[in-house]
């Protein structure tokens, strides 16, 4: 009987946790100015101690960004590489329109990788979102990235 009841509160739990991760995801985008610097929350108020994107003037910073996604369960799409660098960009993407931007307006990405023999692989990816004027971008090979993931990417770019 108790394996069932663990099992049970497991998968509660998991449904729950993904039912939480989709509510974040479709949260209605909030939007605060304090100091004319212009906070956009597009997922509803942050949970950990960073904002998604930060406007000044007309260049909006977005956080590093990691492949992960509501389906992967709060961790990073599996695969390795190729799919965590697609769900990384898919998720720049989502936060630079939520943010009144969008990829053509990118000016400058910084890209980290937990094993620089995975530049050949995330390039191949990165190069399908930025297929003309690709922004400057900086890479750098970096151990321990949140959730072990493979790739982060952070940008900026130039509201529209």
């Amino acid at each position: 009987m108790r394996v069932r009841t663990v099992v049970a509160l497991v998968g509660i739990a998991v449904v729950a946790g993904f039912a939480i991760a989709r509510a974040t995801e479709q949260a209605t985008p909030l939007k605060e100015t304090v100091n004319g610097i212009i906070y956009h929350m597009p997922y509803g108020r942050p949970t950990r101690p960073f904002t998604p994107a930060v406007q000044t003037g007309n260049l909006i910073f977005l956080a590093g960004q990691i492949g992960t996604s509501a389906s992967a369960q709060g961790g990073v799409v599996p695969g390795g590489i190729t799919p965590e660098t697609k769900q990384t960009l898919a998720n720049i993407k989502d936060v630079l329109d939520k943010s009144g931007s969008d990829l053509a307006h990118v000016v400058k990405c910084t890209a980290f990788l937990a094993d620089m023999k995975e530049w050949d692989a995330m390039n191949a990816v990165y190069a399908t979102y930025f297929p003309e004027h690709p922004p400057a971008r900086s890479a750098f090979g970096a151990t321990g990235l949140a959730l072990n993931a493979r790739v982060e990417i952070e940008c900026i770019a130039v509201a529209k």
